[in-house]
């Protein structure tokens, strides 16, 4: 019964996959590769069909690269229907269909979930209305804030020393812009890499002239007459005159259109096993519904079979190869979605890489190089075993690295480095940042152990 329903879904069956992004492109050729012949709808809530986002804050606000330009080549054809422009607002498992903001519904015999993140928006929404105040995560965002930078600005203020405003800060002073950084924690970068290694990105910004304001949060943004911004207010109560506002708090993951469908959904992202599939509300596996990318919530078996919400390219694609596999294939034949969290920035003319999970580390070893000279290997140890590592202008130790996170090797690192310098003989505190507090930059979120947790509540807090 089982292997005849797999043939005729492979034949004729519908899929429907919402998100028209990375992993929803991918997942689709690989379900046209893998010999899927039914009929294949993409749903997203943009108008354009899925496009590159690293370059939309390196690239394409430096002017080398037009937001245009960055559509994801395809590779092989899907024979899809594309239904853009059109979010998905409700999904009812029982009647397996799709309710869209048009009114219209899709039916579907399995539907991958594949919604990813959007910007956390400024929380006053009488000033995020201001013109200048704008946020970056989307192709028609990169384009506003690229022709605001174009007309030369007199500053520049970025709200969050997270990944994405760091690298907005960097392209500022790239084109000669004043640019004032505010960041709530000691220094930027320490969500994702800890207060160590986000000491290294302080000294990078300030030598690259960034005004650069911790331990402060944003109490208000300030409008002219006309409606456009003018000021940023600190909550030390200085007050920095500026032009453009950029707010980088973060994303949010688009699960609320799940909210009543009894899917396990929340502000952690869809829950789904090591197979993709997803959880309900109780806890229980589906057979129907799958998730890929950044709002999938899945158990790694190298982090204790935490549940990971990895907002990483490379994990989106993989995670939807496997989710496509996995949607049309025999139970026997599925396979687990084991990718390693890897990423990558580009900012102030260092380029910084990591594998494995840095915030689940305590503590930090600098292994190659040295944090002074800004090129340097630091890894990082839980519990006796190392967990991750980072790099800053230094990659060609990373494939061994990985390797080491693989292999659960111990920590602290034992055996002898080539370039050891005298602070990397002993671990030191990773210092990263209360995990109950919002931080900016964290690329991956530990979110604990049940797929049906939805307690994680974001508070502002006047930043």
């Amino acid at each position: 019964m089982v292997a005849d329903y797999v043939d005729r879904l492979r034949r004729e069956g519908r899929i429907v996959i919402v998100g028209a992004s990375l992993a929803g492109l991918r997942a689709a050729e690989t379900l046209r590769a893998e010999g899927f012949a039914g009929s294949l709808t993409l749903i997203g809530d943009e108008p354009y069909e899925p496009y590159d986002r690293p370059p939309l804050s390196k690239a394409v606000l430096l002017g080398r690269a037009s937001a245009r330009h960055t559509e994801l080549p395809h590779r092989r054809e899907i024979d899809a229907k594309w239904r853009l422009g059109v979010p998905a607002t409700g999904l009812d498992l029982t009647a397996k269909r799709v309710r869209l903001a048009d009114g219209d519904e899709v039916e579907y015999d399995r539907l991958l979930i594949a919604t990813g993140v959007r910007a956390r928006p400024w929380p006053k929404e009488e000033e995020a209305r201001l013109d200048g105040v704008c946020v970056l995560r989307t192709r028609d965002d990169a384009a506003r804030l690229y022709q605001r930078l174009r007309s030369g600005p007199r500053r520049v203020v970025v709200i969050g020393a997270g990944f994405a405003g760091s690298e907005v800060a960097s392209a500022c002073r790239e084109r000669g812009i004043p640019v004032t950084v505010a960041e709530r924690a000691g220094a930027p970068l320490v969500g994702a890499l800890g207060g160590a290694i986000g000491a290294v990105a302080a000294d990078l910004q300030l030598e690259n002239g960034v005004d650069l304001r911790t331990r402060v949060t944003v109490t208000a943004l300030e409008g002219d007459a006309a409606g456009r911004v003018r000021a940023v207010h600190l909550s030390d109560e200085s007050v920095v005159e500026a032009d453009v506002v950029v707010v980088s708090l973060g994303s949010q993951r688009n699960t609320e259109w799940l909210t009543g469908s009894g899917l396990g959904a929340g502000p952690r992202g869809v829950a789904c096993d090591a197979g993709c599939r997803a959880f309900d509300f109780r806890g229980i596996v589906t057979d129907d519904v799958f998730v890929a990318g950044d709002v999938a919530r899945s158990p790694h078996a190298l982090f204790g079979y935490q549940f990971l919400s990895l907002e990483h390219w490379g994990n989106a694609v993989a995670q939807a190869e496997t989710a496509a596999h996995n949607m049309i294939c025999r139970g026997a034949d599925r396979r687990p979605h084991l990718w390693m969290p890897a990423f990558w920035s580009s900012q102030f003319g260092v380029n910084i890489k990591s594998v494995g999970v840095p915030p689940m580390g305590e503590q930090l070893m600098i292994t190659q190089g040295s944090l002074a000279e800004r090129r340097f290997v630091g890894v990082y140890g839980h519990q006796g075993r190392t967990v991750a590592a980072v790099t800053f202008d230094n990659a060609r130790w990373l494939e061994f690295y990985q390797r080491q996170v693989e292999q659960g090797a111990p920590f602290p690192v034992e055996f002898p480095t080539v370039d050891r310098r005298p602070e990397g003989r002993q671990p030191v505190p990773a210092d990263f940042p209360d995990p109950s507090l919002p931080t900016h930059g964290p690329t991956v979120t530990l979110s604990g152990y049940s797929p049906a947790d939805r307690q994680l509540v974001f508070t502002p807090a006047r930043h």
